[in-house]
């Protein structure tokens, strides 16, 4: 056996015992445990977004955003909201963890790889904020903010219009798959249901569909305003969570869409404490 085939058949060993340890840390009880609390953890901010909607629906929102700076505010308050803090961040860190480790794992299917990429690059950016917030660094930047200084810093480039727009187009096709994923009740293959009655398993999937067609329209909604922010050259049109929700009161049915839509918004966050308990390996 000459020294090539010996390298190769080294770096095959080598790639299948890193695809062993991978599948067994991604299919470990503990970190399964941990990603559960991080699953929670997301439908515990997206509850409070969906209150602080309603808020504003109702013409008080107390100051508040409606997005992940206005939910961090909420559950710092109290006594235990800084330890509730880290649990949350800790939680969190392990579902981006984990989703890495099953993106990786995935074999000829390029769009779960990807999914699976988005996830836990939005995991991170959240466990990031709340642990600099933690660490005193002040509270985290809203959302609306963050999407205008993006957008500001990208025109700035050269071909940066395009880029807000591709920005744009990705936040409407994810969307739309969001929302195609809700109606057609696909994300149920996502769920295991053990242990789980008839009764609960109806009243799941339909929180699941309404949760992510909500979800799935507030974030095609965000990418048209990137869009028309491309289209016009102006960063102010670019809007964050808290400015794509507030915009749905603006329609003509005037506050009561944005009253549906903060419910569902509210019934995501449900569905996130059902993936907590039956998400799928």
């Amino acid at each position: 056996m000459n020294a090539s085939s010996k390298a190769r058949r080294s770096a095959h060993k080598a790639k299948a015992d890193g695809e062993r340890a991978g599948r067994q840390a991604a299919h470990s009880r503990s970190l399964r445990i941990l990603a559960g609390i991080g699953y929670a953890a997301r439908g515990l901010i997206y509850l409070i977004i969906g209150y602080i909607a309603l808020r504003i629906a109702f013409g008080d929102s107390g100051g508040e955003e409606a997005d992940n700076s206005g939910a961090l505010q909420i559950i710092a308050q109290g006594e235990v909201g800084t330890i509730l803090l880290w649990v949350v961040a800790v939680g969190l860190a392990a579902l981006t963890l984990w989703q890495v480790l099953l993106a990786l794992l995935v074999k000829d299917d390029a769009k779960k790889r990807l999914a699976g990429a988005v996830r836990a690059a939005t995991c991170a950016a959240l466990t990031f904020a709340i642990v600099t917030f933690l660490l005193g660094r002040g509270a985290p930047e809203s959302q609306d903010s963050q999407a205008e200084s993006l957008t500001a810093q990208l025109m700035s480039l050269p071909f940066g219009r395009w880029l807000i727009a591709l920005i744009g187009l990705a936040l409407i096709g994810v969307g739309c798959y969001q929302i195609w994923k809700g109606a057609t009740r696909r994300f149920t293959r996502d769920l295991t249901f053990d242990g789980a009655s008839r009764t609960v398993r109806t009243a799941v999937v339909w929180i699941g569909t309404a949760g992510i067609i909500t979800h799935g329209l507030v974030l095609g909604t965000a990418g048209v305003f990137f869009v028309q922010a491309a289209w016009t050259f102006d960063e102010d049109e670019a809007q964050g969570l808290d400015g794509t929700l507030r915009s749905f009161s603006e329609t003509p049915v005037g506050p009561y869409a944005l009253v549906a839509v903060a419910v569902g918004v509210v019934l995501y966050g449900v569905y996130c404490f059902c993936q907590a308990r039956w998400q799928r390996d």
